[in-house]
């Protein structure tokens, strides 16, 4: 496949805006490189890589642009959604953009969901915003009018020092996606406040986020494999900084699932831990892939008023979804 020219123009549909489309980059704004970031699921994310890594190198090879993920554990602050950054020239970026949103459409499909109007989630700096938005709103609503997709730009938060990205979200077909993201990527070509280049598709270690649902980089208050077990498999009690207390315990031999940790967690956390309708717990499970139980109430560890916490899994899910859930617990304490 050749690489998509920059005036992306949808078949015409006999409607009204079908053969409009913004001003293309000037020249200098096509070479050149630049980036464009936007969220995917962890299930998405492992569609776009292909086994062996197969899937991404073609995109990189027909499209010439550069594709990066956010490590496994990466997610966007406050979902449960991983990045993905794709760098390079106008033209391989938009071509690079196309091929992976063709791939999700048509799993979506082959997943019997034929919902042809399906949203993608751009990350965008807030400074950059105004410029899409335009004056009275001028802009965006030209970019909806033309290309009949519908584009919603999140509100900007200030409770976190340092994070500045907001999310504009595209809803639509793909050809209507590919028309707002044309128009969207030419005028963050044009911003002189947009960063060109990134050196991370997770630009946000140094940046404080406590309060956000799911963060990838939060330190557990209780390190995985920092106790030294007795011969029971009774590991010691430790401590955190909110002054609640954790016992953890090895479950033996792992089993076929991999292995098993137990630990306590305060009652009065629980609900956090579990979410509405079992929300958070079912949203860590699928984040890190982790088996995880809860001890039913008034089935407290040994010793203690903490409800028990059993995760099972290989050593990484279970790091995973143990720092999600002190996470909850921490945003919890908070409050």
């Amino acid at each position: 496949m050749e690489p998509a020219d920059v005036g992306y123009s949808p078949p015409h549909d006999g409607g009204s805006n079908s053969s409009l489309r913004p001003d293309s980059p000037s020249a200098d704004d096509k070479e050149r490189a630049t980036q464009i970031r936007f969220l995917v699921s962890n299930t998405s994310a492992g569609s776009i890589i292909g086994k062996g890594g197969s899937t991404i190198t073609e995109f990189q090879s027909q499209s010439g642009a550069r594709i990066q993920l956010s490590r496994n554990h990466e997610f966007f602050p406050g979902t449960p959604d991983r990045i993905i950054m794709i760098s390079g020239a106008f033209n391989e970026i938009f071509k690079a953009v196309e091929l992976i949103l063709e791939k999700l459409l048509s799993e979506d499909e082959d997943n019997n969901e034929p919902d042809a109007r399906t949203k993608v989630r751009l990350i965008v700096p807030n400074s950059s915003c105004g410029a899409i938005i335009g004056k009275g709103g001028s802009t965006i609503k030209s970019f909806i009018e033309e290309s009949q997709a519908d584009i919603k730009i999140s509100p900007q938060d200030n409770n976190y020092a340092g994070f500045t990205d907001r999310l504009v979200t595209v809803t639509g077909s793909l050809e209507e996606q590919m028309r707002a993201i044309f128009m969207i990527m030419t005028k963050l070509a044009e911003d002189a406040h947009y960063p060109q280049m990134l050196n991370s598709p997770f630009p946000y270690g140094g940046v404080n986020f406590s309060g956000f649902p799911a963060v990838s980089y939060m330190i557990p208050s209780v390190p995985y494999n920092a106790t030294s077990y007795g011969p029971n498999g009774t590991g010691g009690k430790h401590t955190n900084s909110k002054g609640s207390t954790s016992a953890r315990s090895g479950a033996g031999p792992p089993d076929s699932q991999g292995s098993s940790v137990t630990f306590g967690v305060a009652d009065e956390h629980i609900g956090a831990v579990v979410g509405r309708a079992g929300r958070n717990i079912m949203e860590i499970t699928q984040i890190s892939g982790a088996k995880i139980k809860i001890s039913d109430r008034g089935d407290f560890m040994s010793g203690t008023s903490d409800r028990k916490i059993t995760i099972t899994g290989p050593p990484e899910a279970i790091r995973t979804a143990e720092a999600l859930i002190m996470q909850r617990v921490s945003a919890n304490s908070e409050r």
